[in-house]
């Protein structure tokens, strides 16, 4: 099949390899993708270097509102240089379909390591929680808030299967922002995106820097337990258990999980956003001090 540029067909969501978009990012296989976009690796044919370019689903696409949206929010995060945030290079549009290209990460995500591992030890847990506040912290201070953060969304470099030093990047930034009013129709979404949102964002209040400190809470609560702290069959139901019930403590399902570790990670998940932590980088130094036995005040 010969490439595809500018002005003739959209890229095949299958993105058959060689094909071009913008008569520059050659795709070379798919990665993921989900009901928002499929993700692809490519091959940036100017500064001949390997990238992610994730394509819009073609009902997103014809979405003038929501593109609109998306464009501001990729230039927003353009912005953003941080080596615990995924990096955005280029946003364009070919063939009628909407693209961002993004550095491109060897590693794999949250989701993946839940999956393979289960759960992971408390150690682990931490570095990748104090690496996420690292990212959140700064784009916090750029006035930039994630309102996304789940296990998908963390890409992890090296650690417990890769060996060696770990990093962490945060992926996606403003792109849930971006899908607000489109994800109100994907009832099968906002049921499996509404466990990491915080009690605020599913009464529709907007979101801010704790509410995603409340989303890492609960991610750092699944790598801990293997378990999500609270579980609902549809939104309400989820929204109710937030409101009226506390989480079991992360230590009553793994004796290796410190009591500090715990107790800090359940502050995060406080229902009210005033009694959590004021900031990501706070959320950091509790998981830090938890290892040393310190409990947050």
């Amino acid at each position: 099949r010969r490439a595809r540029t500018v002005g003739r067909e959209p890229v095949s969501p299958r993105g058959p390899k060689g094909e071009l978009i913008s008569d520059r990012y050659r795709i070379e296989d798919r990665l993921g993708s989900g009901g928002m976009s499929s993700v692809f690796r490519a091959t940036d044919t100017i500064l001949e270097r390997t990238v992610a370019v994730k394509i819009l689903a073609e009902h997103l696409s014809d979405d003038e509102r929501f593109v609109a949206r998306f464009r501001r929010e990729a230039l927003a995060v353009a912005k953003l240089i941080h080596p615990n945030i995924v990096q955005v290079y280029d946003t364009g549009i070919d063939g009628g379909q909407h693209y961002i290209v993004m550095e491109y990460v060897r590693g794999r995500s949250g989701a993946q390591l839940l999956q393979s591992e289960g759960r992971l030890d408390p150690e682990t847990t931490v570095e990748i929680g104090v690496q996420a506040c690292a990212g959140l912290d700064y784009a916090h201070r750029h006035g930039i808030i994630h309102r996304d953060v789940k296990p998908g969304n963390l890409m992890i470099i090296g650690g417990p299967a890769g060996g060696g030093d770990m990093t962490v990047k945060l992926a996606d930034f403003g792109i849930a922002r971006a899908s607000e009013q489109t994800r109100i129709t994907q009832v099968g979404s906002v049921v499996g995106t509404a466990a990491y949102l915080a009690p605020e964002q599913a009464r529709g209040e907007e979101a801010t820097p704790s509410s995603d400190v409340y989303s890492l809470g609960v991610v750092l609560y699944q790598f801990l337990t293997g378990r999500l702290p609270y579980e609902g069959a549809s939104l309400a139901e989820l929204a109710a258990r937030q409101q009226s019930e506390q989480p079991l403590h992360p230590s009553s399902y793994s004796e290796e999980v410190p009591q500090a570790v715990g107790d800090a990670v359940l502050v995060a998940l406080d229902p009210d956003p005033g009694h959590r932590f004021a900031s990501a980088g706070e959320l950091a130094d509790a998981l830090r001090s938890g290892l040393r036995g310190e409990s947050p005040t």
